[in-house]
């Protein structure tokens, strides 16, 4: 592929034109599989950065978009969603080719971002955008006003960009916000879709700005007064900074963060089955999945016959090219990403984890960022490998003594973002989820449901994406009583 894949590649989206960057620098994309180039991106400087904020600013407070009816913004958002539609193949592509993610996978997901799109259309018409009350202390009329926040600087991570950049921009379009959309230097397909889709929508001026920039220069995005919040996507060290930075002018911020989810697996659940269900989502995305299930915690007894379930079935998966429809995990998205994962593998063997497969490069694939699927045994439960996420396919299997203990080892850890429950039984089920601390929990398999809350407890992350709450993160609430009785239209 070449500088053709998009039509301004060496442009940022600024103000509704693509304008040429300050800086004649560039962010090359290579091809995951390949680690060859395949497209080259205009990186935001200092200056680009301002001049992006300064127009959704100005859209902001002085442009028609927040003083538009919800019904009118989501006649936009419903015109953008088509046209995603149209370039749904351009973007599964691009998201193959800078992440590693199966081409099949990436083309099955394309339709569920238009409709989230279109699903928050739909809530023009039902959320509680405005709500009367009775005042009691004085006045005829009160009204909660749920308002849009502002400039949002929406910051997205690499791995599964389309998706994140959805849940961040769609939402915040329809509260009324305009959006700097920052764009990771690894993959910016995503937001240059999302762009051109935009301008074909007629977005006025402003409303959506779109640059791709390094840590120094997104930094300067968080610090700039002119943007009243900030959405993030990442690590949880990025996380902290943000947070931190964030915290000096009160600007408000929704993170994403990193988890390291258990898979409780209890004693009343059949371990092939169990072992079939983990194993068949630890491929997914190579494992480049902030809510992937990596700690499999289980009965003691029942250790050494989920070690050689997981590792019969994971030793089987094909690794290849993620444009091959008989691959069944395809590369990782960097060699800093492959460094890392090899760095994690070599921590569980100095630690004294048992390696059952995996644990290296496949031998007959010579260049790409591949590594197999990997699976340790007795792994310790304050081991690096069952404490630190490895974002990729790398299971940890935990032997326990009881349901309790499992519990605690599922909760002896910085992160909650997501868990599974193993049983036979709905009711125990349940029970089990209700004390684990952590923000979605599925039963027999890894859940994860587009249109409902997704979020973490404690450093997984602050608020919730997704669903109303999604739309939420985006709105202040105004109180406004009356002395004398008016119903706005």
């Amino acid at each position: 592929m070449s500088d053709t894949f998009f039509t301004h590649p060496d442009k940022l989206f600024i103000g509704g034109a693509w304008v040429a960057p300050s800086s004649p620098a560039r962010f090359d994309v290579l091809d995951s599989a390949t680690e060859e180039v395949f497209a080259s991106y205009a990186a935001a400087q200092t200056e680009d950065m301002a001049r992006a904020v300064t127009a959704a600013r100005t859209a902001f407070d002085e442009g028609p978009w927040p003083r538009m009816t919800h019904a009118e913004r989501a006649r936009y958002l419903r015109a953008v969603a088509d046209e995603l539609d149209k370039r749904a193949d351009l973007q599964a592509r691009a998201w193959t080719t800078e992440a590693g993610v199966l081409l099949s996978l990436a083309t099955s997901r394309m339709g569920g971002l238009s409709n989230t799109y279109r699903y928050y259309a739909d809530l023009a018409e039902t959320y509680p955008f405005r709500e009367r009350h009775t005042p009691e202390a004085g006045g005829e009329v009160a009204y909660v006003v749920r308002e849009p926040v502002g400039v949002v600087a929406a910051i997205v991570a690499w791995n599964g960009a389309p998706g994140l950049v959805t849940t961040k921009v769609a939402p915040a379009l329809l509260a009324g916000c305009t959006v700097v959309l920052k764009a990771a230097p690894e993959a910016p397909g995503a937001a240059y879709v999302l762009a051109e889709a935009c301008e074909a929508a007629g977005l006025p001026p402003g409303v959506l700005n779109v640059v791709t920039a390094d840590r120094e220069v997104s930094e300067q995005l968080v610090r700039n007064p002119g943007i009243d919040k900030v959405t993030f996507t990442g690590s949880t060290a990025a996380g902290r900074r943000i947070a931190a930075i964030c915290g000096e002018r009160i600007a408000r911020c929704t993170l994403e963060l990193g988890g390291k989810s258990p898979a409780i697996v209890l004693e009343d659940y059949d371990v092939e089955k169990a072992a079939q269900a983990i194993a068949s989502k630890a491929i997914f995305m190579t494992g480049q999945v902030c809510f992937s299930l990596t700690r499999v915690i289980v009965p003691r007894p029942a250790h050494d016959a989920m070690v050689e379930a997981l590792s019969a079935r994971l030793s089987a998966v094909t690794v290849g090219s993620p444009y091959d429809p008989e691959t069944q995990m395809g590369p990782l998205a960097s060699a800093a990403q492959r460094d890392r994962v090899e760095g994690y593998i070599a921590k569980g063997l100095a630690e004294g984890a048992v390696l059952a497969t995996g644990g290296r490069r496949p031998p007959h694939l010579e260049r790409g960022y591949f590594v197999e699927p990997t699976v340790f045994g007795n792994v310790a439960p304050g081991a690096t490998i069952a404490q630190e996420e490895i974002f990729g396919p790398v299971l940890s299997v935990i032997p326990v003594d009881n349901t309790e203990d499992a519990i605690r080892v599922a909760n002896d850890t910085i992160f909650g973002l997501n868990a599974s429950v193993y049983t036979k039984d709905a009711e125990r089920a349940f029970a089990v989820a209700s004390r684990v601390r952590s923000g979605t929990v599925g039963h027999n398999d890894l859940r994860r449901e587009r249109l409902l809350p997704f979020g973490g407890f404690k450093q997984s992350g602050l608020g919730r994406e997704g669903g109303p709450e999604g739309l939420a993160a985006y709105l202040e609430t105004k109180v406004i009583i009356l002395d004398g009785a008016y119903e706005p239209a």
